[in-house]
């Protein structure tokens, strides 16, 4: 799909569809409207009284101007609602774009112009999120099907109007904005494809064909060289698989001086069945595919970042995988050391992404960055406490909370900062060793955050619980039915920020 922008208005503009977004009112005829149903012909008049049409949010009217009246320079009109102007936020430009542009393929066309109020918020921010929104939300992911439609008209052009502004500087924000999508969708793909296309071994692969393509760093650590590092802990969880765990370490490294040196750790299990504590029947093992979305977070920022080229030096790491059932399997009672020492009593076999996390983190830590953050599809708690829609965030660092909200601010990616309560550590004691893999019932993504802080020394971390938006069963907003690519936005926004 080809983004431009083009200095004209509303007004002035032709092509096949127009979409233009609307404020809430009880008379959107007065508003910006006016001028354009003129020159239609009373077009919009009928159309926003024929649907009631007022402008709110997650709304969308469109009607065919071409065969209606005596001007052929347009065929499509199409109307986003925006929900109240005092409510706008970038997040409203990306969910009204992507709905233009599914309006406008529904109506068959290839050429989309678009009008927003650019004005109400940063011009470069509402451009960047109206090429999110689109980009994002017509993605389709035709990998596996045989009887894919290849007639079904997509998008070819996208048409961002505006009345004034620097063209060149609206087309490297267009450029940089696609690269950042891109990292979007390798992770969709990662977390959508099934657990016998993505392996540790594939996984690998992936991270040696992204380190050739965007000039990365590599290193991968195979069994072998985790023993010698004394990585027990992530090592215990592998030893049932028939398939080898890998230990992948990407790094982008600036051309000059890094003012930061930064990790993100994502947790990388490509499939989980929960081991000899199984997951029950009537559960969702089937969508176990999808507990390697940390890590297919971690690598699509990869992908964007070394694009994007920022002046931070950031290392993208990822203990990679399966939880699986054998003769060999992990077993309840028993008792694993990570890398850094500490003894684990395993009492739950199905709680084995943080013992990957543990030795991912020691492993961070140890390249001596300045600050550390992980994300992993960690419980099933996180997702009773905030739904399916927003991350969890856990730091002792109110500075890197902070960045860490406002970039979810900025990306779309929803975080809600919870509390890191140390007394809880009091259910993760263990009578034979220095801790237990997991607490009770109560309060489990904090427990499970607390079971990782005792793999941190010194060095600002924060962790993201990712459990509940990775996947969304329901299209959402820009978001197709599918993988999410949840925390590229956010993990490369704050990167950006720094």
């Amino acid at each position: 799909m080809n983004f431009s922008a083009v200095l004209t208005n509303a007004l002035n503009w032709t092509g096949q569809a127009l979409a233009l977004g609307v404020f809430e009112s009880d008379q959107p005829m007065e508003t910006t409207l006016a001028p354009l149903n003129d020159r239609y012909g009373g077009v919009l008049a009928d159309l926003v009284q024929d649907t009631n049409f007022q402008g709110k949010a997650h709304t969308v009217a469109s009607v065919r101007v071409g065969r209606t009246t005596a001007v052929q320079d347009l065929q499509h009109l199409i109307l986003v609602g925006l929900g109240k102007a005092e409510h706008l936020k970038l997040e409203t430009f990306r969910v009204a774009a992507a709905a233009a542009a599914k309006q406008a393929q529904q109506r068959r066309c290839n050429q989309l112009g678009i009008s927003f109020p650019a004005e109400a918020l940063d011009p470069f921010a509402t451009l960047q999120a109206i090429v999110e929104g689109i980009q994002l939300g017509t993605y389709r992911d035709d990998r596996f099907r045989s009887d894919v439609d290849e007639s079904l008209i997509t998008l070819q052009e996208v048409l961002i109007l505006q009345e004034s502004g620097d063209l060149a500087q609206a087309a490297e924000c267009i450029t940089q904005t696609l690269q950042l999508c891109s990292g979007v969708t390798l992770a969709r793909q990662l977390v959508a494809a099934p657990p016998n296309v993505v392996t540790p071994l594939t996984m690998a692969a992936m991270a040696q064909s992204l380190a050739a393509e965007q000039g990365l760093q590599l290193e991968i650590l195979e069994k072998e060289d985790c023993e010698a590092r004394k990585m027990g802990s992530f090592l215990s969880v592998a030893q049932a698989s028939d398939l080898p765990p890998k230990f992948i370490h990407l790094t982008y490294q600036p051309s000059g001086t890094p003012r930061r040196k930064v990790a993100l750790v994502g947790k990388g299990l490509t499939f989980d069945s929960g081991g000899l504590n199984i997951k029950v029947a009537g559960g969702s093992m089937e969508m176990m595919k999808t507990d390697m979305g940390g890590s297919a977070a971690v690598f699509g920022a990869a992908k964007a970042i070394a694009q994007l080229k920022p002046d931070v030096e950031v290392h993208f790491i990822s203990a990679v995988t399966e939880n699986m059932i054998s003769g060999r399997a992990l077993r309840p009672g028993d008792i694993v050391t990570a890398s850094n020492g500490k003894t684990i009593e395993v009492n739950n076999t199905d709680a084995e992404g943080r013992l990957t996390l543990a030795d991912a983190l020691v492993f961070a830590e140890g390249l001596g960055v300045d600050t550390i953050v992980d994300l992993a599809t960690l419980t099933g708690a996180c997702v009773v406490a905030l739904g399916e829609t927003i991350g969890g965030l856990w730091t002792k660092s109110p500075d890197l909370g902070e960045q860490l909200i406002r970039a979810s601010e900025r990306s779309g990616d929803p975080l809600w900062q919870m509390p890191f309560e140390e007394s809880y550590f009091e259910v993760m004691k263990s009578p034979v060793a220095d801790m237990k893999n997991a607490g009770n019932r109560a309060g489990g993504s904090i427990t499970a955050t607390l079971f990782l802080n005792q793999f941190i020394k010194e060095t600002p971390w924060a962790h993201i619980d990712m459990a509940g938006p990775v996947w969304t069963d329901k299209e959402r907003g820009y978001h197709p039915v599918g993988a999410t690519g949840y925390g590229v936005r956010l993990l490369v926004n704050w990167i950006l920020s720094l």
